[in-house]
């Protein structure tokens, strides 16, 4: 979502975390690995920068925190090496649906370099809004994402949600739903799969999601050929059992529904139907 619309990052730390920032409009991604001095790479989220190339003004990292597994002097180390990359100023915006996590990285990181320490930018539950109206979420897709995965609970916010991308139905949507179900909680992504997978405007998309739907469209097109299968034996005046019935309506293998369909077209009797060997015997 951030290497999508880097000017998000800046949005969120002026606007809902009040911290100042370079004015400029040259809003840009970097490179998202950079090299400390042991020539060790490190890798982080993603990484925007505020400036030109040749004159870097400001530099953001951001990390999508789910859990405590990170070590906080990771995120001074990572900060440290940009700074040496890029020489500029460097700020660590963490984004953490959780109230627990969000506290754990919030304290300033002592990196046991003396006078240097971190005060990371940490964006937690409680700064980001709670939207229950589709408009807004329409008006304001990215918050809707973290205000699903913030707040996805609350069964409004995700049923907003919904409803703005049934609305939205652009070549983002699809995204817009992948980025709120991959950064939610396991409860949450039941619940999202719940809403979505009941509308009747949406094609669903999470993983989950994915094999359902191509579940349903294999069951719909199996239940077709039963269907075409019984108007052919009925309008050639076969009498069609119950046992025979439920042979056909309980197969599974769309091909030998299709295979069945088309010898009722020619078959003799109802042993042809099943004659895998085209009538010819030795």
């Amino acid at each position: 979502m951030f290497n999508e619309r880097p000017q998000l990052v800046v949005e969120v730390l002026r606007d809902l975390l009040g911290v100042e920032l370079p004015a400029t409009p040259l809003v840009r991604l970097e490179k998202t690995t950079f090299n400390t001095r042991r020539s060790d790479d490190i890798e982080s989220d993603v990484v925007v920068v505020l400036g030109p190339p040749q004159a870097p003004a400001h530099a953001i990292i951001v990390e999508v925190q789910q859990d405590k597994s990170k070590d906080p002097k990771q995120l001074a180390r990572y900060a440290a090496a940009l700074w040496l990359m890029l020489r500029c100023d460097v700020t660590v915006l963490l984004v953490c649906p959780d109230r627990g996590v969000a506290d754990h990285y919030a304290p300033p990181v002592e990196s046991g370099l003396t006078g240097y320490r971190l005060q990371a930018q940490v964006l937690g539950p409680d700064d980001i809004p709670v939207i229950t109206d589709p408009q807004e979420a329409v008006a304001r897709p990215a918050l809707a994402i973290m205000a699903v995965m913030a707040h996805g609970r609350d069964r409004k916010v995700v049923e907003a949600f919904a409803m703005a991308l049934a609305e939205l139905r652009d070549e983002h949507a699809t995204k817009y739903y992948e980025y709120a179900y991959s950064m939610s909680a396991p409860d949450v992504r039941r619940l999202l799969e719940e809403i979505i997978m009941t509308s009747a405007t949406w094609p669903v998309y999470s993983p989950f999601a994915r094999e359902h739907y191509g579940r349903g469209q294999a069951e719909g097109k199996a239940e077709e050929a039963v269907r075409m299968l019984l108007l052919v034996l009925g309008a050639r005046g076969f009498d069609i059992s119950d046992d025979m019935r439920t042979r056909f309506s309980t197969c599974a293998d769309l091909a030998q529904l299709e295979s069945w369909a088309t010898r009722a077209v020619t078959a003799q009797s109802l042993e042809d139907l099943f004659d895998e060997t085209g009538g010819q015997h030795s």
